[in-house]
């Protein structure tokens, strides 16, 4: 394998870093494989112990390699990507990209709206909300835990929410209640995953997460929907385009 270059004003460590990304691009790694360890990158490339682990800890932390205690590195699953330029369907988005979508709802309920629901979707203080959670999978795997507020003027028939999953919950809405999603506004932060969290998305408390957040409107500038969103920061990445 070609030596890295001792004496370019590019840091080893990234060089190294940079040749362990071609190896999993080019397929020399499957996803789920386990790649050399750190004393092994050390004789192969002739680097140190610190070089090997930065560059190492660098993927991990972009989600190209994860760890596992006591087992090593492995090549992490590639991340689903969405753009941010329009309106888009997470199960379309999965499909595209050969992946089964599936949603399995935890709980769809009458509920008091809380403060930051009631501000959302612009409700009187004596109005109710609909309440959908579920989690959002591909391929069997949890992605997204979602919750859904919607009005509960708005939605006539409580049971007919029990179809979202075999079709999505703005179709629905169209179709069932007359209500037409034409606009939204959302914003993403970054989160860490908490406990009860971990236990529905199946990965460990404490790891990157985006918390997002969605408001939708309906043709008449109405909010009809807030959503909020646990995404895993290593199965999903966001991206939108400069011009």
């Amino acid at each position: 394998m070609k030596p890295l270059e001792v004496n370019s004003i590019i840091p080893l460590y990234h060089q190294l870093k940079e040749r362990l990304q071609e190896l999993v691009d080019n397929g020399h790694w499957a996803p789920g494989e386990k790649i050399f360890s750190e004393n092994q990158l050390m004789d192969q490339f002739n680097v140190s112990r610190n070089t090997a682990k930065k560059a190492i800890e660098e993927l991990v932390q972009e989600g190209t390699l994860y760890r596992t205690q006591g087992k090593g590195t492995f090549v992490a699953k590639p991340k689903m990507q969405q753009s941010l330029m329009g309106f888009y369907s997470f199960s379309k988005v999965l499909k595209e990209k050969g992946l089964n979508p599936k949603d399995i709802i935890l709980k769809i309920e009458e509920v008091v709206p809380s403060h930051k629901v009631i501000e959302a979707l612009q409700l009187k203080k004596s109005e109710s909300v609909i309440e959908i959670q579920r989690l959002r999978c591909a391929n069997e795997e949890p992605y997204i835990l979602e919750s859904s507020f919607l009005p509960k003027r708005v939605v006539t028939d409580i049971d007919e929410l029990n179809k979202v999953g075999q079709v999505s919950l703005y179709d629905l809405l169209d179709q069932q209640f007359g209500v037409t999603v034409t606009r939204a506004k959302e914003a993403f932060e970054p989160v860490l995953i908490r406990p009860e969290e971990s236990t529905y998305l199946e990965t460990e408390s404490g790891l990157p997460a985006l918390l997002l957040e969605r408001i939708a409107y309906d043709g008449k500038d109405n909010p009809v929907e807030f959503c909020k969103s646990i995404v895993r920061g290593d199965r999903c990445r966001f991206y939108t385009e400069l011009t």
